[in-house]
Formats: structure tokens, C-alpha cells, sequence
């Protein structure tokens, strides 16, 4: 049975299992991104983000393809009517935004290329890792297109960013890790149980402590250091009133593994 707010997806498959959603983008052939594919992209994190049911997510691609990028095809005549720009790039952001809004910790585990659009997808997932046939490329220049510095520069380096974007280069998955924009690279064989390890090490946390964190991360970004710990701080005095941080405390106590109520 899918989620209660997922029935019906075209460009997702969605699997839970022990706290940890499994998400494939699944549009053919290469999982490139139109008006449809961003909707459901919306929809389903919206849909994650209030599911007890999850813990955290992994987001991988199916096929040889993470992702293409945006499908081009949608894009000719834009410019001749009137509000289809403004319309397009509203939901763009807003796909993207889905990701970074999410209280869910998202693991994204890039299977191939991840290009363009499908590049700035993957860099909106809390922690990235790569199989070693993997790639990263940002093409908007080779397409008169300028999009996605911001998303760059969240994981890379100032010169790092500049020679992707300028040059449109593929950075492959060995890369990427020495870059430090991926956490792990291993075998294509070996990439979803690494992610699925990993967030089902975050699935075994206090849930309000962890969705907590995502929102000082998301938060704390741009802010001074200051204003930055002194909001962290915050979020820790509202987690030590709540049961489920009592009872981690006490399971820590008793040598036993907590049970979490959400509450």
C-alpha cells in the first residue's frame, strides 16, 4: 500500500520499509525533469515530510541514469507567451525547495550521471554518495542556460564550482569524493545498501532530534555564528521537554534500545 497523498505516481516509486523510504525516480529514459515530474516531486516530499512512518529517505535513480536534468523539450516557445517563464521557474524552485524543506534527512545515492537539473537535485540532499561510475555535470552553459551556482556552491568549492560551471566537465564519482561534495564512492553494486545503511542509522535516532537538526542545518546556513548556535540552542531546550528525548536518556541509562512515540 503507498503512503496515504502518493497514490497514483508516474515519475516515482516509493517503498517503506523499518522507518527508511526508499524513492526512485522513474521517468524513462533518463529520468529527465518536465512540469509533471516536478509536481509529483513536490507532492511527495510535502507527503514525506508529514509521514510518522519515515525516518529518513533515500533518493536514487532508475536505470543507468540518476538523472538527465530538465527535459528541454518544454522549453521551446516559452519566451512568446506570457507568464510561462515566471510559472516555470516558480515550480523549479519549488521542486527543489521540496527537498530542502524537508524534515526527513535525504540521502541521495547518485546511480550514473546526474546532470544539469538532475546535478542540482541530487546536491539538495543532506548527505550525497556516489557509485564509482557516476558523474556530475553542469551543462547549463553548453544550452545558453545559467541556472544552479547557488546549488554548487552549497558543496563546492569556490574555484571547483566555477571550472564545472564554466567548463560544463563531467566530474566523476571518485571526484567528487575527493572534493568532499560526496561522503562515500563505492561500486555501482554496493550504492543503495551503502545509502540504505546509513539512513537506517539515522532512522535508529530520536526522530524530533534528528528532524530538528535538518531545520538548524537548513536554518543555520547564512546565518552569523551567533544568531546561528544561539537558534540550535533553542531547538535543544524545546527537545529536552518532549518524552521521546526522556526516553532515549533513559534507554541510554538501562543499556537498552529506546522506543520513540513521536511526541
Amino acid at each position: 500500500m503507498p503512503l496515504p497523498g502518493l497514490e497514483g505516481l508516474e515519475c516515482y516509486r516509493v517503498e517503506v520499509a523499518d522507518f527508511v523510504a526508499t524513492v526512485t525516480l522513474d521517468r524513462p529514459p533518463v529520468n529527465a525533469q518536465n512540469g509533471k515530474f516536478r509536481e509529483e516531486t513536490c507532492r511527495l516530499f510535502d507527503v514525506l515530510h508529514d509521514s510518522p512512518e519515515v525516518r529518513a529517505i533515500v533518493l536514487t535513480g532508475a536505470g543507468r541514469v540518476f538523472s538527465a536534468g530538465a527535459d528541454l523539450k518544454e522549453r521551446p516557445g516559452m519566451t512568446e507567451v506570457r507568464g510561462a517563464y515566471p510559472r516555470h521557474n516558480r515550480l523549479v524552485r519549488a521542486c527543489f525547495d521540496s527537498l530542502l524543506e524537508c524534515d526527513k534527512p535525504i540521502i541521495a545515492a547518485v546511480n550514473g550521471a546526474a546532470i544539469g537539473a538532475g546535478c542540482a537535485l541530487a546536491l539538495c540532499a543532506d548527505i550525497i554518495v556516489v557509485s564509482e561510475d557516476s558523474f556530475m555535470s553542469m551543462t547549463e552553459v553548453e544550452v545558453g542556460l545559467a541556472g544552479g551556482v547557488k546549488h554548487i556552491l552549497r558543496h563546492f568549492g569556490q574555484s571547483d564550482a566555477r571550472l564545472m560551471f564554466f567548463t560544463a566537465r563531467r566530474i566523476p564519482g571518485p571526484e567528487l569524493l575527493r572534493m568532499r561534495v560526496a561522503s562515500a564512492c563505492v561500486p555501482g553494486p554496493q550504492l543503495l545498501d551503502t545509502a540504505l545503511g546509513i539512513a537506517r542509522e539515522i532512522a535508529a535516532k530520536v526522530p524530533l532530534a534528528v528532524r530538528a537538526a535538518k531545520r538548524s542545518f537548513t536554518l543555520v546556513e547564512d546565518l552569523p555564528l551567533h544568531e546561528g548556535y544561539r537558534y540550535e540552542q533553542s531547538q535543544t531546550v524545546a527537545l529536552s521537554r518532549t518524552e521521546d528525548t526522556k526516553e532515549a536518556q533513559r534507554a541510554f541509562a538501562e543499556k537498552r534500545k529506546p522506543v520513540f512515540q513521536g511526541r
